[in-house]
């Protein structure tokens, strides 16, 4: 029995006029994530922490920013895409713990609808996607309101 542990984290600054999607939903806020995709942090930390814990890379070297395939890409397609890949070399998604980290907006009216769609995207059932958010205290840049970040832990075990 093989298993491998990935690591994964995401951060993006917020700016005005774009929409916030965290998690594939989209969520009321007055600023939305800035970034080459739709900037979705909650699906680009697992993402990399899927692809290092196969060994295939990093979230860049898959979808590079700059190129026009990936411009406002919806980030779901991005980790269905990357789960794919990782099924593909023999492997299948064990778990996935996921923290933003964010002093705004409240994540829990939307937690159970992300977590079934992590839980979809990566084939595995819900009680298998822990999902947690917290803030920074109001330090620094995310305790000022200048983004978000994500961390995200999955493991992985060989077929």
């Amino acid at each position: 029995m093989s298993f491998r542990i990935g690591q994964g984290y995401d951060v993006h600054r917020l700016i005005e006029g774009r929409r916030l999607v965290l998690g594939g939903e989209v969520i009321p806020f007055d600023r939305g994530l800035d970034g080459y995709s739709d900037a979705d942090v909650l699906l680009h930390a697992p993402g990399d922490a899927l692809l290092g814990a196969a060994g295939l890379g990093d979230l860049g070297s898959h979808f590079p920013p700059g190129d026009p395939r990936w411009e406002n890409a919806d980030s779901c397609d991005l980790l269905r895409e990357i789960f794919l890949k990782v099924r593909d070399e023999g492997f299948r998604v064990v778990n996935c713990d996921l923290t933003l980290i964010a002093e705004a907006p409240k994540l829990a009216p939307y937690s159970s609808s992300i977590r079934r769609r992590l839980a979809d995207l990566l084939e595995i059932e819900v009680d298998a996607v822990g999902l947690k958010a917290t803030t920074n205290e109001k330090l620094g840049w995310i305790g000022r309101g200048e983004g978000m970040a994500a961390t995200a832990v999955v493991l992985l075990k060989r077929k």
